[in-house]
Parts: C-alpha cells; structure tokens; sequence
C-alpha cells in the first residue's frame, strides 16, 4: 500500500508527472478572449476601404463632370 506523500514533497520528477496528468487540451476550442469593435468608434482601415471601394466603382465621377459641364453651358441671361 502506497503511503500519500505531499505535493511539495514529492521530487521534481513525480511533481511534473502529477501536473502533467491534470493538464487538459483545449482540442476545438480557442481560449483566447476576443473583444467585439465598437460600431460607433472611427476605423481608419474601414474609412480606406470604403474609399477604395466608392473609387473603384467609378465615385460617381461620369455624374459630377456631366453636371459640372452643364452648368458651364447653362447661359444666366
């Protein structure tokens, strides 16, 4: 029969095997706590890619040159 002997007794050897049984895996799941961004705060790397995008679909610039153009022959008299 095996006497129970103290954690803090016990050699550095037996200690590790101890801790190593009662680790455990966290297999599918991420510890890492995530914090959800604010709607309502400015994000610059947003503010890009909306440009970006505003730009790369033409930023209505076909309608501010034909405006701008009609106003330019508008004659006022």
């Amino acid at each position: 029969m095996n006497k129970y002997v103290s954690l803090d007794k016990r050699s550095k050897k037996a200690q590790r095997e101890y801790h190593a049984k009662q680790r455990r895996t966290w297999s599918e799941l991420n510890p890492v706590t995530r914090s959800v961004p604010s709607v309502k705060t400015y994000n610059r790397k947003k503010e890009k890619q909306r440009i970006g995008k505003e730009f790369r679909n033409g930023f209505d610039a076909d309608l501010f040159l034909q405006n701008y153009i009609f106003l330019l022959d508008y004659d006022v008299t």
